[in-house]
């Protein structure tokens, strides 16, 4: 996907014939001189659509996602999503973390989208992508509008977040859920405050994540968790798994999942740079156990999993069930290849 297919002007061509990336008509680039906004540019577009198709070799049980933003100040090291940046020529390190498309429009879009003879009232996930509630949230507001229009059409739909911002709108999901399924999660990986320092630093903090999972759920909106990424020889000790599971079943969670860190292109260059950095030690053990591709070994996440299956069940959760109609929103990346080693259990973040 082109920048020029995001918007809906088509984008100017240069003198030169190239396609520009930014043309002036389709979109506003702005920086905000506040703290948590330092740093960061906004670049404001129009698009032409916002509710768009899974692709057809996903595994997701869902069809639909609605993503208003590209990229993610959350600035996770690991994030899948960073390859998606170079489709728009921009990078997909620190310009990821710092350079977020904004889609205006999207509220509208859903609105008119969800309106149309052509849709049929399939589930939406949103989130699945780079997070809807991430800081950017806080100044565009577009969640409402997005699930006000569901709300209005009865439109099933979930949620996948890091993001405390979504009990802002509380109410609208309660509003919602009375009228069609809804199904919200909240990704802890791991709740080592040293751990996520580094390895999340844009995010809120695992406690404060699973204080979202304690209000959703004392408002009957049933919350999961997914424990996303286990992250190989730094968050995957016996009582480092053992810790999170408590902390998530404290928190009232419906289910919670397992999945284990993988690197696809684009995200295994930065967190490898990363790894170096901070635990040079480890970067060897990392090319050994991800020598095969983007996932590691079968027998590692079967570990993993059965594992936190165990804890899950001694302290009174149990793991998600794919098709549950409060179930988790899945963050839907492409498959692996036929020739390359196939994981063993969904692939989120």
């Amino acid at each position: 996907m082109r920048w020029d297919n995001l918007t809906d002007n088509p984008a100017k061509t240069t003198k030169s014939g190239d396609v520009a990336l930014f043309a002036a008509d389709a979109v506003t680039t702005r920086t905000f001189d506040t703290p948590e906004f330092r740093g960061i540019t906004f670049h404001e577009i129009r698009a032409r659509s916002v509710v768009n198709r899974v692709p057809g070799a996903s595994r997701m049980p869902f069809e639909w996602t609605v993503n208003p933003y590209r990229g993610c100040t959350h600035a996770c090291v690991y994030c899948f999503a960073r390859k998606t940046h170079s489709y728009l020529d921009l990078d997909t390190g620190l310009g990821f973390d710092s350079q977020i498309v904004v889609k205006v429009n999207a509220p509208e879009l859903v609105r008119r989208e969800l309106a149309s003879s052509r849709w049929h009232g399939a589930h939406i996930a949103m989130g699945t992508n780079v997070d809807c509630y991430q800081r950017a949230e806080g100044r565009y507001r577009l969640m409402p509008g997005i699930l006000t229009a569901l709300r209005d059409h009865a439109n099933p739909f979930s949620i996948l977040t890091k993001g405390t911002l979504i009990l802002r709108d509380l109410e609208l999901l309660r509003q919602a859920a009375e009228v069609t399924e809804v199904g919200v999660s909240v990704s802890v990986g791991f709740v080592d405050p040293e751990l996520w320092r580094t390895v999340e630093p844009g995010t809120p903090s695992p406690e404060r994540r699973l204080d979202v999972v304690r209000t959703l759920s004392e408002h009957d909106i049933g919350c999961g968790v997914l424990m996303a990424p286990v992250i190989p020889f730094l968050g995957d000790r016996p009582e480092q798994l053992r810790a999170t599971v408590r902390a998530v079943a404290a928190a009232g969670a419906t289910s919670v999942t397992p999945l284990v860190l993988h690197l696809r292109p684009g995200a295994r260059e930065w967190f490898m740079e990363w790894l170096g950095r901070h635990h040079p030690h480890l970067v060897r053990r990392y090319e050994r156990l991800y020598a095969e591709g983007a996932y590691a070994p079968k027998w590692y996440q079967r570990r993993i999993t059965r594992y936190v299956h165990e804890l899950a069940a001694e302290y009174g959760i149990g793991p998600s069930h794919r098709g549950t109609s409060r179930g988790f929103a899945e963050r839907v990346e492409p498959q692996p290849r036929p020739d390359s080693p196939e994981p063993t259990q969904l692939t989120l973040l």
